[in-house]
């Protein structure tokens, strides 16, 4: 029994792969949990709101959405600027799909039913490097509280 314990605390720890170089595509789930992690509680509801954001918008299945989110958050803990991530979108997304992006964003806001500050300051900050106009962001907002 001692040996097997002896073993098993000697045992080398096997580094995890390194995180992806972020695209578009990361980018938006990284901003998604950076939402829904900036009040400092990270619930279930947005947790599921993230998994059916990516599965729709990227065209995956549960496990698939579930997989990229969790890539995603340890990117989350990994980046220091928001902003770098909303321009890694901004550059490589059409207009009215940033738009999109924008409302995935106020869908997560909503999600757990708890508006904070943090979050929507965030997501503001991430409409402007998007270059999102108010009138679409407005929308956006409207359409994300509609079910």
């Amino acid at each position: 029994m001692l040996e097997q314990l002896t073993s098993f605390f000697q045992r080398k720890h096997v580094p995890e792969a390194p995180l992806p170089k972020p695209d578009a595509k990361l980018a938006l789930g990284t901003l998604l949990v950076r939402v829904a992690m900036a009040d400092k509680a990270y619930l279930f509801e947005e947790i599921e709101q993230i998994d059916r954001i990516l599965a729709k918008a990227y065209d995956l299945n549960p496990i698939e959405a579930a997989k990229m989110r969790a890539t995603c958050e340890k990117l989350a803990f990994s980046i220091e600027d928001d902003s770098e991530m909303a321009q890694l979108i901004r550059d490589n997304v059409e207009y009215d799909h940033r738009r999109e992006k924008v409302e995935a964003l106020w869908q997560v806001v909503i999600a757990d039913g708890i508006s904070d500050e943090r979050e929507t300051a965030l997501v503001d900050l991430i409409e402007k490097v998007l270059g999102v106009d108010a009138q679409d962001s407005e929308a956006a907002r409207l359409a994300a509280s509609i079910p």
